[in-house]
């Protein structure tokens, strides 16, 4: 039992090995990894090369199956391309299979040391994320070291041989054994390296260790597939046409194992060789067999899983992909790309405002103030998205970023209150007793509106590009409006105090209507703050300043002689 629980154990640190790798190279290189393949799909070869690269990173075609999933159903790539991407790293799973079956274990002990060293002494930076990457390929040593170990001494036991003998001459049951532990385990590449290391200590015949490595790549095909089942159909897309490869790409290499065991076996001698050479060959031939059917598998896909009309939300596609979580890079451009969705809402509230006011229309401003839920909604889908991100897998510009996102959808979503707010005044106080602005007010309202879209358009430049120059122009525009405000305010007490009819009925909309275009603009503005302050382009004593600059008033008369 002892020997069992082992064995296990060393299984399982396989399988941590191999999920540290993954998620610190995607801490590390996540953005460049998702440019590589955003440019790389120009034309099949190119987009399988780029999946060789990346799989041979990430120790995982699972985890580049989902970011390739996420890239296809955000648009960024064809179908055709990202199943080219597919096949290419199903064979960077095989190199680095072929990598690991070597004896490397005497670089466990370094690898080890080093990357413990760089994680305790740099944690939160990209030095730490890389000893976590060292930690991570010591473990995967360490684990294949033990899993030798272990199964030499559980070969010795009689119940095991009998087990592991109703798997030879059985391929449909050795394929669905290795399907089965490829996905328990969620990675296909730590149950060829575990299948190889058992060869080797004759614990499994090579022909049963061949029906595993079959299972295992279907497996890994299967889970994506299992993955992404709650994800839209563009998602789920990618991980099917992969697994059409995979399965007709079993069904023509079962068939020849035993040939290429007959031929090709005796030249590579050793029995780990033989297993992950074999795993080489397979995904090797499934690439260039079907490199030039992407097209067609890409038609047959979309025939089996069709394109639903698009998931809208006034009138505009989701963002937030679920798996795209996984991906802390891409989690965070799903997010951003849903917020500016949410002000592009709040955008189309505003502007329709001031035709409310003009003409009296009150089936427009009913229309604008159901808008305001689909803000709320917006802002709670977003909120919710993020939280779902890990935290500690994000570098820490990205956690800047996810900061920066709660932040610009809580402004977005005040906003949208405050224009429900207005038009709800406009309809009971303008609208229902037929009242009018007198010609000067009007034009001052529409003055501080014109201001008001300048100043949220320039906002949502701030939050995409994130600009300092921008941030700085956006925040001058604040006390600019300010002092606008005030002033129109002054101007229309100057028009109660002649008397102007028009003035007096609505006066108490226009004050109420101008201090409401105030604090949205201020909203926008504070767009700006989380940028200057990351820059440094903001004074720690920057309130002091401005109460100390409001009290240098003018000297009097009297003061001056």
């Amino acid at each position: 039992m002892t020997h069992l629980l082992n064995l296990l154990a060393a299984i399982a640190l396989l399988v941590w090995g191999t999920q540290l790798v993954r998620t610190g190279i995607l801490r590390v290189l996540g953005a460049n990894l998702r440019q590589v393949l955003a440019r790389s799909v120009a034309n099949r070869f190119t987009a399988a090369l780029s999946g060789i690269g990346v799989t041979a990173l990430l120790q995982s075609s699972t985890a580049t199956a989902l970011i390739v999933s996420s890239f296809f159903g955000q648009g960024l790539m064809s179908l055709p391309g990202a199943l080219a991407v597919m096949l290419g790293a199903d064979i960077g799973t095989s190199l680095m299979a072929l990598l690991f079956s070597r004896d490397l274990s005497w670089l466990s002990p370094l690898f080890i040391l080093i990357g413990v060293v760089l994680f305790i002494a740099r944690q939160s930076t990209t030095v730490g994320r890389v000893g976590r990457i060292l930690i991570g390929l010591g473990l995967m040593l360490l684990a294949l070291k033990l899993v030798t170990e272990s199964a030499n001494v559980l070969t010795q036991s009689a119940a095991v041989k009998t087990l592991l003998g109703s798997l030879s001459s059985d391929l449909l049951l050795e394929v669905t054994v290795g399907a089965f532990l490829a996905v328990l385990c969620y990675s296909s590449l730590a149950i060829v390296l575990l299948t190889a290391t058992l060869a080797s200590s004759s614990v499994i015949p090579v022909d049963v260790a061949m029906g595993l490595v079959l299972g295992a790549n279907l497996g890994s095909g299967a889970l994506a597939v299992l993955t992404t089942l709650r994800a839209n159909i563009e998602t789920r897309q990618v991980p099917l046409g992969n697994l059409i490869f995979k399965l007709l790409g079993m069904v023509i290499a079962a068939p020849l194992a035993g040939w290429w065991l007959r031929q090709v076996g005796p030249i590579l001698g050793d029995r780990a060789t033989m297993v992950v050479v074999f795993h080489l060959c397979f995904n090797l031939m499934v690439g260039l067999l079907f490199i030039g059917l992407t097209q067609v598998v890409a038609r047959w896909v979309e025939y089996w899983l069709p394109k639903p009309a698009k998931v809208m939300v006034a009138g505009r596609q989701r963002h937030l992909d679920a798996s795209a979580l996984g991906t802390p890079s891409l989690a965070i451009s799903c997010a951003v790309r849903e917020a500016m969705h949410q002000a592009d809402v709040v955008e189309t509230m505003l502007l329709g405002v001031l035709p409310v006011i003009r003409n009296n229309d009150r089936k427009l401003a009913q229309e604008l103030q159901q808008m305001e839920n689909t803000v709320d909604e917006l802002y709670s889908d977003i909120k919710y998205y993020l939280t779902k991100i890990s935290r500690e897998a994000l570098s820490e510009n990205e956690g800047r970023r996810w900061t920066d996102i709660i932040s610009f959808t809580i402004n977005m979503e005040q906003i949208g209150d405050i224009v429900e707010r207005v038009l709800i005044d406009i309809e009971d106080k303008k609208i229902n007793p037929g009242r009018e602005f007198s010609e000067a007010g009007m034009q001052e309202i529409a003055e501080l509106h014109r201001r008001l879209i300048d100043n949220l358009r320039l906002g949502m430049s701030v939050f995409l590009n994130g600009t300092v120059r921008d941030a700085q122009r956006l925040l001058e525009e604040k006390s600019r409006f300010r002092d606008l405000e005030r002033a129109f305010a002054a101007t229309h007490l100057a028009r109660l105090s002649v008397n102007t009819l028009q003035s007096i009925e609505t006066s108490s909309l226009h004050l109420d209507l101008i201090s409401d275009l105030k604090r949205i603009n201020s909203h926008i503005c504070s767009i700006a703050y989380p940028i200057l302050d990351s820059a440094g382009a903001l004074a720690p004593n920057r309130l002091r300043h401005s109460v100390l600059e409001t009290q240098q008033t003018p000297a009097s008369p009297r003061e001056q002689s």
